[in-house]
């Protein structure tokens, strides 16, 4: 090695020492360790660093012993880099700082030390040793099996570790039985990460306890949607039917998917003093909240339901049109003869006028259920020319019904089909296809409407 790169090594910027000992990591000229070595304790961390990772292509022996003495640098990358080269040279000199290293402040740095460590073949001798690797490696659920100690470190991490590991914490937790776990998980339902949140409350909603219901309720306007939503499962088990005026509220949440886990949850709660906030949103504008909402009116099992289940019927969408006369069915098998399901004729009227071809032929079919002369009414839409005697034939149905399917392919093929049948009666629903959300389907609804002229 010449003299003149030990001098750069010495007197050099930072930079000219930085780019040196690049430039000998590149080399396989073996004189290159000595000068390496010289470079782990330069005044620069990023020099240091390069340096130990820059040992890693010689595997020169004499290279450990000043490699474990950058283990105790005060840089966090240096003993990182440090700790790599060490576990990957295979020298079993530097188990015993390694170990030192799995106490190390520093995430990082723990994970690689453990990874080395497992690389040099290290086997804990002790319980302590046993959770410093396992905490290192992340494994928290191993934690589980080494009994009370195990739930002790566990309760620690949930304390005072990262966001990730709380959350390992929280997870792990939840498979023990012991005393101390469910305070703990309680006060994990103030910690600032949503997703350690979520995941105490699914432990509380396991443990079903009445007592925790006043924590819980809370989470129920947390800021977080996946949060509340968490909530509502745990206020059902945790509170039972106190939770019902809590969860109504959340009939209204800006989030479907809350709006959706609420309305179940009370209809398998079975408190019928629910059922009028449940009628007041069975109009709610997402289909699977819509559906959930009329299940759980089902459920219930109260007449006060059947007018707003009525006009479900007459909803665009056909898993919820089917689920209101599943409802309907379970609430009275003779619903159609009652007079909260006449109150509902003037509306059912109305929509033979709406411009949507399912509403329309629902309205229809009701009218025809309720004996009413269809033929009679003064229908001023032009897309609808329905009788109690006529209708489609079974395969304009057929893609008529596929034209509103959720699979965007079906929809397509569907409108596509329309159009070679030439079949007069398609213009409605083609028209509504027209606006569908996907390009190409709307494409071939107006190439289809275009045939039809």
């Amino acid at each position: 090695m010449s003299w003149w790169t030990i001098q750069q090594l010495r007197i050099g910027s930072p930079k000219t020492r930085l780019a040196v000992v690049e430039k000998l990591s590149l080399e396989y000229d073996s004189e290159a360790v000595k000068p390496l070595i010289f470079a782990l304790k330069d005044k620069s961390p990023e020099v240091r660093c390069t340096a130990a990772k820059a040992l890693l292509r010689y595997n020169d022996p004499q290279a450990v012993e000043p490699l474990i003495e950058v283990l105790r640098d005060t840089e966090p990358l240096a003993r990182a880099a440090a700790a790599e080269t060490l576990g990957r040279l295979g020298d079993v000199r530097a188990i015993p700082q390694l170990v030192m290293l799995l106490r190390d402040v520093d995430l990082v740095v723990r994970g690689i030390a453990v990874r080395g460590l497992n690389r040099l073949g290290w086997q804990p001798a002790s319980a302590p040793d046993r959770v410093l690797q396992i905490l290192a490696m992340g494994n928290l659920q191993e934690l589980v099996a080494m009994g009370p100690e195990g739930v002790g470190h566990l309760l620690e991490t949930l304390r005072n570790g990262t966001p990730n590991k709380q959350l390992a914490a929280v997870k792990a937790l939840g498979q023990t039985h012991d005393q101390r776990v469910q305070p703990a998980i309680l006060d994990a339902l103030k910690k600032n990460v949503p997703a350690v949140r979520t995941a105490a409350l699914g432990i509380l909603e396991g443990m079903a306890d009445p007592e925790t219901f006043s924590q819980v309720e809370p989470l129920l306007e947390d800021e977080a949607a996946s949060v509340r939503s968490a909530a509502v499962d745990a206020a059902m088990l945790c509170g039972g039917r106190r939770a019902v005026p809590s969860l109504v509220k959340c009939l209204k949440d800006t989030f479907w998917e809350v709006r959706q886990s609420a309305a179940k949850a009370l209809g398998t709660l079975g408190d019928t003093s629910a059922v009028d906030a449940l009628c007041q949103v069975i109009q709610d504008p997402d289909r699977d909240v819509r559906e959930s909402v009329i299940v759980a009116l089902g459920e219930l099992g109260d007449p006060r339901a059947i007018q707003p289940l009525v006009l479900a019927l007459l909803d665009t969408e056909n898993a919820v049109r089917n689920a209101a006369s599943a409802a309907l069915y379970k609430i009275n098998r003779r619903w159609d003869e009652t007079e909260s399901a006449h109150r509902a004729l003037p509306k059912v009227k109305s929509a033979l006028k709406h411009n949507d071809y399912w509403v329309c032929q629902s309205a229809s079919k009701l009218l025809q259920l309720f004996n009413v002369d269809v033929k009679s009414l003064q229908d001023e839409s032009a897309n609808v020319k329905l009788t109690m005697k006529s209708g489609p034939s079974p395969v304009y149905a057929l893609f008529a019904d596929l034209l509103f399917d959720r699979d965007r392919d079906l929809r397509l093929a569907a409108a596509v089909s329309l159009g070679r049948l030439r079949e007069k009666n398609a213009t409605a629903i083609l028209s509504t296809a027209s606006r569908d959300a996907d390009f190409s389907v709307r494409q071939a609804a107006l190439s289809a409407l275009t045939a039809l002229e």
